[in-house]
């Protein structure tokens, strides 16, 4: 084939369909107005950036993703620059098509036209790197960065020979109106490495006489375990729930040392259960409730009204039903007609939505509502490194075995817990979430021996087995049962 007739004029709409041909096979136009070799390599390299594209599609995979969480100023700068490049290309593929030659008329219309084409084709990236821009911004202001850290070696082993990661999950009520933080719910979410397994061990906010780890501050300050005079109201400040916020308050008993609450907390619960908390992760959870919002509501079922109010005027009703953000808080709050146990139900029935429905799609198409909502959601000690593993290790969490152990009546006496009963039910749980996928490819049903009844200082009849306390988080959600 020989040289492209580049002397011979062309209609308008051949010169804005050679454009927009270009705009989707860059050099094409360049071939057309007789650019020969600029087009060929124009359109080598866009083939070379499709093969790449098409490579790391079929090649990436969690950490990949994880690598990309840490590298994101590079790749604004990178998308940024493209965008740039395929703008001037689309102006300049116009520009060789000689559109000077048009009638007036024709130029008007082919000018705008084309303009308006190099602004959709550049619009694209400019709202890629927003949304990398507002992930970089939400990530350095959620997880902290480690003092010597910066530009760190990937070390061989981020886990240092673990094979589980627990992590305290936290609800709390923390606002501009009242001091402190209480946390009234309570979750470790222990992770295993290998499968992305989950168990989800609920804490009741009314434990009471915790225990502390021996040799600790808190350990020497209560021996017996935390027991506090009763408030003038009658209520008590000395619950698991209030562990935090006492701890906060009284920095004389660390030796000054301010702000001990978190740690306090994630070393009380660890010992509780009998194992090494990592990190702790607290949501606000009206923050929770602009984060449900963002993602456009969550649907789950209602087994039964739930009220809610100062004066019981508020009401979720029952039934299948989207949730916004505020219903959302309620249904999982609510203790009007109800009590602590159905709302941790109601609150893992919550958390099981949230993981089911916030798909990567829903996420990205809402991106920047929920990168505004994670300002005022989330304070954790978690550091901005481990975003690196953590992401991958998130996405096995996603399409894993997540079952839930809830520390409840029947299942344990608040009031005077059997703390050897609670750690070696922990144990057992995860146990058996590490044989879960075994169990499942040889198609035999699991059982777990029956849990040993509680020897507590109120316990004066025979207490009859109880059943296997490890369920799957979504068990009693949408059903009337066990309310």
């Amino acid at each position: 084939m020989g040289v492209a007739r580049s002397n011979e004029p062309m209609s308008t709409a051949a010169v804005l369909g050679w454009t927009l041909l270009s705009a989707l096979a860059p050099g094409a136009a360049h071939l057309r107005a007789g650019w020969r070799r600029t087009g060929l390599v124009l359109l080598s390299l866009y083939a070379a950036g499709l093969l790449a594209l098409l490579y790391l599609r079929l090649t990436a995979d969690g950490d990949t993703l994880g690598s990309a969480v840490t590298q994101l100023t590079p790749i604004m700068i990178g998308v940024s620059v493209l965008g740039t490049a395929w703008f001037v290309l689309v102006v300049h593929s116009f520009v060789v098509l000689r559109p000077g030659r048009l009638s007036q008329r024709g130029q008007v219309l082919a000018g705008t036209l084309a303009g308006l084409l190099a602004v959709a084709v550049i619009t694209p990236f400019g709202l890629v790197t927003q949304i990398l821009w507002r992930s970089q911004e939400a990530f350095h202001n959620i997880f902290p960065e480690e003092s010597g850290q910066a530009g760190a070696e990937r070390p061989a082993d981020p886990w240092n020979g673990r094979r589980r990661v627990n992590i305290l999950l936290l609800g709390g009520d923390a606002d501009g109106h009242r001091v402190g933080v209480r946390t009234d719910s309570m979750n470790v979410a222990s992770i295993d490495l290998a499968t992305g397994n989950t168990v989800l061990i609920s804490l009741p906010r009314n434990l009471e006489n915790v225990r502390f780890r021996p040799g600790t501050p808190m350990a020497a300050r209560f021996p017996s375990g935390f027991r506090l005079p009763t408030d003038p109201g009658g209520g008590r400040s000395d619950l698991l729930n209030s562990v935090w916020e006492y701890s906060d308050a009284h920095p004389e008993i660390f030796g000054g040392r301010q702000r001990q609450g978190p740690q306090v907390l994630m070393d009380t619960i660890g010992h509780t259960l009998g194992l090494r908390i990592d990190w702790y992760a607290l949501v606000n959870m009206w923050g929770f409730a602009r984060l449900i919002d963002a993602i456009g509501g969550v649907t789950i079922t209602v087994e039964r009204d739930v009220v809610f109010g100062r004066h019981n005027e508020g009401l979720v009703k029952a039934g299948r039903r989207r949730l916004d953000g505020g219903d959302a808080m309620w249904y999982a709050r609510s203790r009007t007609f109800s009590d602590d146990y159905t709302r941790m139900r109601r609150q893992r029935c919550v958390m099981a939505a949230l993981l089911d429905q916030a798909d990567p799609a829903t996420v990205l198409t809402r991106f920047n509502g929920i990168a505004l909502a994670t300002k005022e959601l989330i304070r954790t000690d978690i550091p901005h490194r481990m975003l690196r593993y953590l992401v991958p290790l998130a996405l096995k969490v996603k399409n894993a075995e997540v079952t839930s152990v809830q520390f409840m009546p029947p299942l344990i006496h608040t009031g005077y817990p059997d703390w050897q009963k609670i750690r070696t039910i922990t144990d057992r749980a995860l146990k058996d979430s590490v044989k879960t996928r075994q169990v499942a490819a040889s198609a035999t049903p699991r059982r777990t021996p029956a849990a040993a009844p509680s020897r507590t200082a109120t316990t004066t009849t025979t207490t009859t087995a109880a059943p296997d306390p490890s369920r799957s988080l979504t068990d009693g959600c949408g059903r009337s049962g066990g309310e």
